[in-house]
């Protein structure tokens, strides 16, 4: 036991991502994004009041309207925490098609990713963003007393990180979003289902669990569990209990965890016994609500589960078969056909997307898929994907659009579809399902928000949800461009209309729990066609028969159920809201009413003069010998990032000065760095013995990356291509020899990478299919003092192990060195090699690897540990193939054991693992145990 490793110095610069503790996900789980939009993009920029929102030209009325927004609803949602927001960009951005939203310190900002969900709220798109986000605003606010400086951006949102538990930031902006609105998450049934299942099905997940996840169960995740234990906190101490807590862990901030201290000061209890107590709370109203309900039982004709497994949007087939998208925790999202004996079969992967859709009609499936720029991943696109289940041929019909839940006709010839443009314009289209093409839009004056399309059985009439600030509504087109309104703005959550013989069967909570329903087109009589425990969605007609096959939801996901056509009266709502006791201490109905409608100047926003926004002034740690501080700065649209810094050496008792910046508005990334540093060598000079010599350098490299990376379907390919030189000025040598080189002239450094990698799923420890190409060529081409260069050449290939999630892996390395670069080492190197004497310079490498999950136990080890997943692996590695040992020799081998976990209930993934390293006996070596530390945010 003689070797420990720390895969990642422990650098504060990289502490100040726990953003991701810190950040809105207001539609998906995401890190906020640091990557750009094309140089093509226009900015404008409107300043109200504290806000200054920057935006693409062509949201100028959306920009308008968002200018009048802010500053209307900002003073009610800092109301309960006694703060005012202070000056904030807000970035309108619309090149993606993800829906999304953040606020971020380091720099201070928000961004709104406008293309609004297909299966959104009865409200406004951004309006949803303003009130969620600027609650954000004002916990930071709260949080840091909006002083810009001495530049403590970073420091502060890496504090925020690690003292307050990420379901407070998340459930208290989803609180705030519902109180204040006539909408909002915590008045929708489906979105907190999942919670509600576990409870009445006994399930108790800890309270880790429940706020970290888990990589078998669904588990409530962090917003919803902060929704519940937000509002009960609320309920109990009153509407200013988190004003109270968070000036409190100001006043106090470094302290182990100070938000459980502060909050057991204000309401007498920890995070951990709110969740105890609200758990007992909600499981007895939600068990009351679930006896007045009376729910049915329906068989269910997919495979039983033992994890987290959906079959989403089922169809069956004339021959009986059932159609559905298969997501899972062990598997990439597929296309699947399950037959009435239970045999399953995968038809086709797919790519990602941003909610599972698929439409099947004359023996066609078509989706919606979601494709990336090869270099300004800002920009994205939603693609429509066609599959012939006789041919089991695919065909992209579009490319470079933004197209939403494509619908196919009865006749297969026809595609119903929703069209979102740049200036956030969305249409009804209809495209030719042979070539994709666009023939013909559908008016929408309101611009309401369209939703899940879906035609006749004749194709005459196309059926959609339209969303917008009063409401949801359900409605029809016909062939004739003539719009009928069936159900007129309402708050329930209506989606995915389907015909069903003469009436349309859509989703809602009537009852209070999600269900199915049908509204008869001639009447307009809503009547409930499911009665599920849960939840019940996504139907569709039985061919032949009066019979429906629908997702209804259980305790390991969406499974497969059958009912018969027998509509029946909706029932009384019995919906469960907690966020009723919020709702009235705030009494502002909803802050979007009297939004004022004036008209703000804009100006261009010149990017060229904002390319540096100086925020941050934070410690940097690089080893155990070196320490210092940097000066940051990141502009607002992420494409100039530079710092400037001191760092004290201790080995040398020197200091170092160092500066860069990395230009990323081009395709092309510039890097360039400076550094003035004092160096140490040691050399022999006889008969004396070993000298030491020390010297001062200025270093200056330049470095352009340009990096590619795109999809098809499940495949991801990636191509970058990096060249850069440096010149390096020695000085002031201290008991150096005579002849020591004072320069080294522009050496080249460049480099080549390929690779493709197929969609990995949640429970898969390594790619289980993938390819990786890296070509690596140093060279003194300038310098003859200096000659000698090196080639390497690395190749990585991972197939599918014995079993499920299990991944191989072979990588085989080779480099060429001569003169100055003889003793470099540019490729992967054996396990424990810098603990083994070589025998010879490095020529080649062989690395063999198996991994493979153990189990996943999420167990709660006190306030310690939450540990998530055990795996192992098995390896045996070669050096130098053919010179000193052979296929049958290894020069190391063994095992691995990690475990994935959150320590201390603090969110970032730490991998704490054990190497067992047994070497190959001609090197006369002792067995190596490594101690292995990986952490994520």
């Amino acid at each position: 036991m003689r070797f420990f490793t720390l895969n990642k110095y422990l650098i504060i610069s990289k502490i100040v991502l726990l953003t991701s503790i810190c950040t809105s996900h207001t539609a998906i789980g995401q890190v906020y994004s640091g990557e750009q939009n094309p140089l093509s993009v226009k900015w404008k920029q409107i300043t109200s009041g504290s806000f200054r929102i920057i935006y693409p030209l062509e949201m100028e009325a959306d920009a308008q309207r968002m200018a009048n927004t802010f500053q209307h609803i900002a003073p009610a949602i800092g109301n309960s925490l006694n703060v005012k927001i202070s000056p904030i960009p807000i970035l309108l951005q619309n090149r993606g098609v993800i829906a999304n939203g953040f606020v971020q310190l380091g720099p201070k900002k928000s961004e709104f990713f406008s293309t609004p969900p297909q299966n959104f709220d009865s409200q406004d798109w951004l309006n949803n963003l303003a009130v969620h986000e600027l609650r954000h605003a004002a916990q930071f606010d709260k949080l840091t007393g909006s002083r810009p400086y001495p530049f403590p951006e970073q420091v502060y949102f890496a504090w925020m990180g690690a003292s307050i538990p990420m379901w407070f930031f998340e459930g208290d902006a989803v609180t705030t979003e519902t109180a204040l609105t006539y909408s909002g998450r915590g008045r929708q049934p489906a979105w907190i289902m999942p919670y509600r299942t576990a409870l009445l099905e006994g399930r108790k997940f800890s309270y880790s669990k429940a706020n970290f996840g888990s990589e078998k169960d669904i588990t409530p995740g962090y917003y919803q569990l902060g929704y519940l234990l937000s509002s009960g906190i609320r309920k109990s101490a009153g509407k200013f209990v988190f004003d109270s807590v968070l000036t409190d862990i100001k006043k106090r901030p470094f302290r182990l965890y100070p938000f459980a201290g502060s909050l057991q000061k204000f309401t007498g209890k920890t995070g951990r016994q709110w969740y105890d107590a609200v758990n007992s709370e909600i499981g007895k109203e939600w068990l009351q609500q679930d006896r007045k309900n009376l729910s049915e039982t329906y068989p269910q004709l997919s495979p039983p589960a033992t994890f987290e497994t959906n079959y989403m949007l089922p169809v069956q087939l004339k021959n009986g078969n059932i159609l559905s998208l298969l997501q899972s925790k062990a598997e990439t999202p597929a296309f699947v056909l399950l037959t009435p004996e239970g045999k399953q079969t995968r038809l086709k992967s797919i790519g990602q997307q941003e909610e599972p859709w698929f439409s099947y009609s004359a023996g066609k499936i078509v989706w919606n898929e979601i494709r990336y720029d090869m270099r300004f991943r800002q920009r994205s696109y939603s693609v429509v994907c066609i599959y012939d289940l006789e041919t089991k041929k695919v065909k992209q019909l579009t490319t470079r659009t933004r197209i939403f839940s494509p619908t196919l006709s009865a006749n297969g010839l026809k595609i119903a579809a929703v069209e979102i443009d740049l200036s956030n314009k969305i249409n009804l289209i209809e495209l030719d399902a042979a070539t994709g093409k666009i023939i013909r839009t559908f008016p929408n004056p309101k611009n309401l928000q369209i939703q899940t399309p879906a035609y006749n059985d004749k194709g005459t009439l196309i059926a959609y949800i339209t969303g917008s600030e009063a409401g949801k509504t359900l409605n029809t087109v016909d062939s004739s461009g003539k719009t009928t309104i069936l159900i007129p703005e309402t708050r329930q959550q209506l989606t995915r209309p389907v015909f069903i013989k003469s009436s349309i069967a859509f989703n809602a909570h009537y009852n209070g729990i999600n269900n199915i329903y049908s509204i008869d087109s001639a009447g307009k009589k809503i009547m409930a066609l499911s009665a599920s425990k849960y939840g019940a969605f996504n139907v569709s007609a039985i061919p032949g028969k009066d019979s429906l096959i629908f997702n209804d939801y259980r305790s390991y996901g969406y499974a497969i159920a059958k009912m018969g056509n027998k509509p029946k009266e909706t029932g009384t709502n019995t919906f469960v809201y907690f966020g009723q006791a919020a709702e009235k201490q705030e009494n502002t109905g909803s802050v979007f009413e009297n939004i004022p409608d004036s008209t703000y100047t804009s100006k261009r926003y010149n990017a060229l003069g904002n390319l540096f926004r100086i925020h941050s002034v934070i410690p940097v740690i690089e080893d155990e010998h070196k320490g210092g501080i940097q000066l940051v700065s990141n502009n607002l649209l992420n494409t100039v990032d530079s710092y400037a810094g001191i760092a004290y050496q201790s080995d040398l008792g020197r200091f170092e000065y160092n500066a860069g910046i990395s230009l990323k508005t081009f395709y092309p990334i510039f890097n360039l760095t400076y550094r003035n540093r004092a160096r140490r060598t040691f050399y022999s000079t006889p008969p004396t013995g070993i000298k030491q010599g020390d010297w001062r350098e200025n270093y200056v490299k330049l470095e352009a990356l340009v990096p590619f990376n795109f999809s098809s379907g499940h495949h991801n390919y990636g191509i970058s291509v990096r060249a850069g030189t440096s010149y390096t000025q020695r000085y002031m040598p201290e008991q150096m020899p005579q002849n020591y080189i004072t320069r080294i002239r522009f050496p080249l450094e460049t480099g080549v990478s390929f690779s493709h990698i197929v969609r990995s799923s949640a429970r898969d420890v390594a790619p289980r299919w993938a390819q990786i190409l890296r070509l690596t060529y140093l060279g003194q081409p300038f310098d003859a003092l200096l000659s000698g260069d090196v080639f390497a050449a690395e190749g990585f290939l991972y197939f599918p192990g014995i079993l499920r999630n299990h991944s191989f892996m072979a990588n085989f390395n080779y480099q060429s060195a001569s003169g100055i670069r003889s003793f470099n080492n540019e490729v992967s190197t054996v396990y424990g090699y810098n603990n083994i004497r070589a025998k010879s310079l490095m020529k080649n490498s062989l690395l063999m690897n198996y991994r493979f999950p153990l189990f996943f136990p999420d167990a709660e080890l006190s306030s310690l540990a939450y540990i998530r997943s055990v795996r192992a692996g098995l390896f045996a590695h070669y050096e130098n193939l053919g010179r000193e040992s052979n296929l049958g020799q290894p020069k190391t081998y063994g095992f691995e054991v990690f475990s994935s976990m959150n320590l201390l209930r603090y969110q970032p993934i730490v991998d704490v693992g054990t190497r067992f390293i047994f070497v190959n006996r001609e090197y006369h070596q002792n067995p190596i145990f490594e101690l292995i530390v990986n952490y994520t945010f």
